[in-house]
């Protein structure tokens, strides 16, 4: 095996482990000898410098026996790498970066090379973003989940075996009142959870621009479900200019009625399972000490309960 390769792990990465345990600890020690086998592997050399984001490194690279372009990711093994190679594998580039090859003895994957430096973000019509991101998550969805995948049902059970004490953590009279509607729209739902293959974090910084198609979905987090419980990543987008529009709930109704036809949803369903996103990110925040719901998660709330 060649000597462990010569790599920055950015500061973000390191940072993000810092607080992470004895078993990401060691992940993130082991890591330039897992990145030196997984180049020996591919007989593939860096091309570039190392990024991150949280959880994973992401190092571009050249293929020595035919000159590919690509990119190693490197993040540790568990339930959601697993799952990212099995939905890679399953959408085949259909709207998706291409999975070139997983190497399992590193947990590496060798990805189809994009252009990180273009994301949807860059695109200024928010009419034109949304269509494009509508656009691969209709393609993304179309595909039934594999056997074994996580899914919606198991998810929406344990969120609403946690409402009880987020409820009482919440500071606000409104706040807990909300909380109980978002729970009860996913109670009615729970029973059908769905069966797509969902992507589960498809928001415009997860879109880049390509060769081989203008844009592609990167980073997914799979899960079989219900196509509505994707949508809140992409009503999300770019708050900022959402807060700044004279009308924040009329500009996630837009949006959310741009998505539901471009994926064909009805907007009931769809409706209640973005609520059940909120409820999902409000637990999460809650659980993080948090005591309030946050301002996004309250507009897109009254945007859409008029669909319920």
């Amino acid at each position: 095996m060649r000597p462990p390769a010569d790599i920055r792990v950015p500061d973000t990465l390191t940072a993000s482990y810092a607080e992470g345990g004895e078993v990401g600890r060691a992940w993130l020690a082991a890591l330039p000898g897992r990145v030196a086998e997984a180049l020996e592997h591919w007989d593939a050399s860096p091309d570039g410098e190392a990024a991150s984001g949280q959880a994973s490194l992401v190092l571009p690279v050249v293929l020595r026996h035919d000159g590919t372009r690509a990119v190693a990711k490197f993040q540790p093994p568990g339930e959601e790498a697993a799952a990212a190679v099995s939905g890679l594998r399953l959408w085949d580039g259909d709207g998706a970066v291409r999975l070139h090859d997983h190497d399992p003895a590193t947990g590496a994957q060798l990805l189809e090379r994009l252009d990180h430096t273009r994301t949807l973000e860059a695109v200024e019509d928010d009419d034109t973003a949304l269509g494009v991101l509508g656009g691969l998550l209709a393609r993304l969805v179309r595909v039934p989940a594999p056997p074994g995948l996580r899914g919606l049902g198991d998810v929406a059970a344990a969120m609403l075996e946690r409402v009880p004490a987020a409820e009482r953590a919440l500071a606000e009279a409104a706040d807990r009142r909300l909380l109980r509607t978002w729970a009860a729209a996913v109670a009615e739902l729970a029973g059908d959870p769905g069966d797509r293959l969902l992507h589960w974090d498809l928001h415009y910084g997860n879109v880049l621009a390509g060769e081989r198609e203008p844009w592609l979905a990167i980073d997914p987090e799979p899960l079989a479900g219900d196509p509505g419980f994707d949508l809140w990543p992409a009503l999300d987008s770019r708050w900022d200019r959402i807060a700044a529009s004279t009308d924040p709930a009329r500009a996630v109704r837009r949006r959310f009625d741009l998505l539901t036809d471009l994926l064909a949803l009805d907007r009931g369903r769809a409706a209640g399972w973005t609520l059940g996103r909120l409820l999902q990110n409000a637990l999460w925040n809650v659980e993080d000490g948090e005591r309030a719901l946050t301002p996004s998660e309250v507009v897109i709330s009254k945007a859409l309960l008029h669909h319920r």
